[in-house]
């Protein structure tokens, strides 16, 4: 019988990205990292004073490209001002709720993708990202 082996702690995680676990580091993974969440860096600094009071927003601003180069978050562009952190880093879709900025997973299985066209022999597709963007009707 084989066992399943133990999940990583957050300490292992980053080290497993080549990330040091400094204290600032690890309040931020305790944000992102124990569930999947869509957060944008001022929502990741808030919620990490949480935990650890002192932690400064350069720090902030600073992890999260570090973490997304390390595989441990998505960085999704949502419009030119607004960066979301997804913790879910396999490949999957978006809905964007303009009018809130709330961003939810889309299951793939409600998709129908359009036809991707040929490519040049010396390329392939390496994935891709797809953000429904979506409003309240507005009435006239």
């Amino acid at each position: 019988m084989h066992s399943t082996p133990a999940p990583l702690s957050l300490p292992e995680r980053l080290r497993a990205a080549g990330i040091l676990p400094t204290r600032q580091r690890l309040a931020i993974a305790q944000v992102l990292l124990q569930q999947p969440v869509h957060m944008c860096a001022d929502e990741v600094l808030l919620a990490a004073r949480k935990i650890l009071p002192t932690l400064s927003r350069a720090t902030v601003y600073n992890t999260l490209p570090v973490m997304v180069q390390g595989g441990l978050l998505r960085a999704l562009r949502m419009d030119a001002e607004r960066m979301i952190y997804d913790s879910r880093v396999e490949a999957h879709s978006h809905i964007y709720h303009e009018d809130t900025g709330m961003v939810q997973d889309l299951d793939a299985s409600e998709l129908s993708l359009p036809h991707i066209p040929s490519l040049p022999s010396d390329l392939e597709v390496v994935g891709y990202d797809l953000i429904v963007r979506v409003r309240k009707h507005t009435t006239h």
